[in-house]
């Protein structure tokens, strides 16, 4: 969803958008809906906020104040981000 490139799982971290847009951090892979993943770095955290319309994975557009909260989360120290 971010910088596009491909990569294990492991190394990723799962984003999962509810019904009404807003993206949370998948803390298990039991976290059901539509999903995408990110690299837990700073260019692929840039590129998924600067991206426009509709996000693929997603199936829907999510609007930029919500990615920036997402990137927000996930930058906090104690976010507990769980790859894979």
């Amino acid at each position: 969803m971010g910088c596009g490139k491909r990569d294990a799982q492991t190394t990723l971290v799962r984003v999962v958008s509810s019904a009404d847009g807003t993206l949370t951090v998948a803390r298990d892979r039991q976290q059901q809906g539509r999903s995408g993943y990110l690299h837990v770095d700073q260019e692929c955290y840039n590129r998924f906020a600067a991206r426009k319309g509709s996000l693929r994975s997603l199936r829907r557009t999510i609007e930029r104040p919500a990615r920036l909260a997402l990137i927000a989360e996930l930058k906090l120290p104690d976010s507990g981000v769980v790859r894979g």
